[in-house]
């Protein structure tokens, strides 16, 4: 017998023990919970590796959410490096090529950048050392798309992956061991019996709601306001193709269209807002009373018979600052362990690249057998410092640009008005700050350079439109003005830095 037939029987004799360990004795190298976003993609690529793994998920019905709907190019890359990019196949998927900012019915566009690969922003010579190799680069793109449809698609790929087993099921607890309190798994509702699942590591990606997170964390996620969506019908957006940030007096209105004939409309309503209140009507008299009539034209009437047919829904918008997993046998990952405010749609991007580097760490290469608890969370600690350059931009900026959308006194609404005039400008004032959105540009300088650039800005012409009479009041509101951009900054910063 050849080499090649010895090794292809040895292999189906390991997949066939780990496949009935995983079925019968409902042990794994891994138990993962959570088949959403990143538990799917964790699965398929450990899966991938060679690692026998049990994926974990209180429900297989397709979900029916109002986020997780926009996937940035920097998170196509991602699915792309995970072997998930058909995932995007089939599910009438829209292609987007950038943002339509709408500020006080005036609107720029911002496409994503040209001249950009992942982490760098190049220059113009290399952009024609390429195109005289004939190897010219598109634009990158990102998709929108149900949320739902696209759930389904990473699940099929996990229950095809042989050495991944999908188990429908509610975690209720974790497996501690007596002696060590090393997580050993997870205690699960199965068909209205009580089971256990156990694992060498134990993966919860139990979402924003995590039962799990408040026994590892002190802190709790901050929400100020929420998401309420509806969907559109045929709605005619102004710049097809393109997420679109309507911007005015209130809070930010998001819309981006997700399938053929349907748009998302999400509108952010921060706690105890005075129109949304039931004696104004409550959130339906908001959106006909308030954000209607600040839509674009074209827009208003899919968007008014929304509102009369659809039931409301909201998800809040959450921020958690990252933490290093330090309990042995458990690793907390994706809303569990960190969130932003999805204004800027990175939350996907955030997973899938986690998802990518941990499996590089994790790797058998790395780490042969996933119960040496030690090694692993020597990976851990690794994974939370060189996960920073990309996530540590996303959460920033997406916590930094909400703080300015939804500009609520005279100092913020300066600095809106000279964010939405820097775009203006055009060129790198565009590129920078759509390539840290979109997940191509991940270096944490480049979103310091932008945002103070857009406070000097604002300044600038704060000054430059004042009388000679009101000049010297507005050299004094100027000093406002920047201290309110450090405050808007630094302690999202600060919160990055901590461990």
């Amino acid at each position: 017998m050849s080499s090649t037939a010895h090794d292809y029987l040895s292999d189906n004799v390991v997949h066939r023990k780990n496949e009935e360990r995983r079925r019968l004795h409902h042990e794994a190298d891994v138990v993962i919970v959570g088949a959403g976003i990143l538990g799917c993609a964790l699965a398929v690529a450990l899966g991938g590796q060679g690692r026998s793994v049990i994926l974990l998920e209180k429900s297989l019905k397709e979900p029916d959410r109002i986020v997780g709907e926009l996937l940035q190019p920097g998170g196509v890359a991602a699915l792309e490096k995970l072997g998930l990019r058909d995932c995007l196949e089939g599910i009438d998927a829209i292609k987007v090529y950038g943002y339509d900012v709408i500020y006080y019915n005036e609107e720029v566009r911002i496409p994503y950048p040209e001249n950009a690969r992942e982490g760098v922003t190049e220059t113009v010579a290399d952009s024609r050392s390429d195109e005289m190799r004939g190897m010219k680069r598109k634009r990158p793109e990102g998709r929108s798309f149900h949320h739902g449809r696209f759930i389904q698609r990473l699940r099929q790929k996990a229950m095809q992956n042989r050495n991944v087993t999908v188990v429908e099921g509610t975690a209720t607890d974790l497996v501690r061991s007596g002696w060590t309190r090393q997580i050993l798994g997870v205690q699960a509702t199965v068909q209205g019996e009580q089971d256990s699942f156990f694992g060498g590591l134990t993966i919860v990606a139990d979402g924003y709601a995590s039962k799990f997170r408040k026994q590892f964390r002190t802190d709790l996620p901050v929400a100020k306001s929420k998401f309420w969506g509806l969907e559109l019908i045929d709605a005619k957006l102004p710049m097809p193709n393109h997420g679109h940030v309507i911007l005015g007096d209130g809070a930010p209105v998001l819309l981006y269209q997700i399938g053929t004939h349907e748009t998302r409309a999400l509108i952010d309503i921060p706690e105890n807002l005075p129109s949304a209140s039931v004696k104004a009507g409550g959130v339906k008299g908001h959106l006909k009373n308030v954000v209607l009539p600040s839509l674009p034209e074209n827009v208003k009437p899919s968007f008014e018979a929304a509102i009369e047919r659809d039931r409301l829904r909201s998800m809040p918008n959450s921020f958690l600052p990252p933490t290093t997993n330090k309990a042995p046998g458990l690793v907390l990952l994706g809303d569990a362990m960190n969130m932003r405010h999805p204004l800027t749609g990175g939350g996907m991007t955030v997973a899938f690249n986690d998802a990518v580097l941990l499996a590089e760490l994790l790797h058998p290469s790395n780490v042969p057998t996933l119960d040496d608890t030690k090694l692993v969370l020597k990976q851990m600690r690794t994974f939370h410092w060189r996960r920073k350059n990309l996530t540590s931009v996303i959460n920033i900026l997406a916590q930094a640009l909400y703080s300015l959308f939804a500009a609520d006194d005279a100092q913020l609404k300066a600095l809106q008005m000279g964010c939405f005039q820097y775009f203006k400008l055009g060129g790198n004032c565009i590129d920078g700050p759509v390539g840290l959105l979109a997940g191509i540009i991940r270096q944490p300088f480049v979103l310091f350079y932008h945002f103070f650039a857009v406070a000097l800005y604002a300044i600038w012409i704060y000054l430059t439109s004042a009388s000679i009479l009101t000049l010297p009041v507005r050299l004094f509101g100027s000093l406002g003005v920047f201290w309110k951009a450090c405050v808007v900054l630094f302690p999202y910063i600060f919160s990055e830095l901590k461990s």
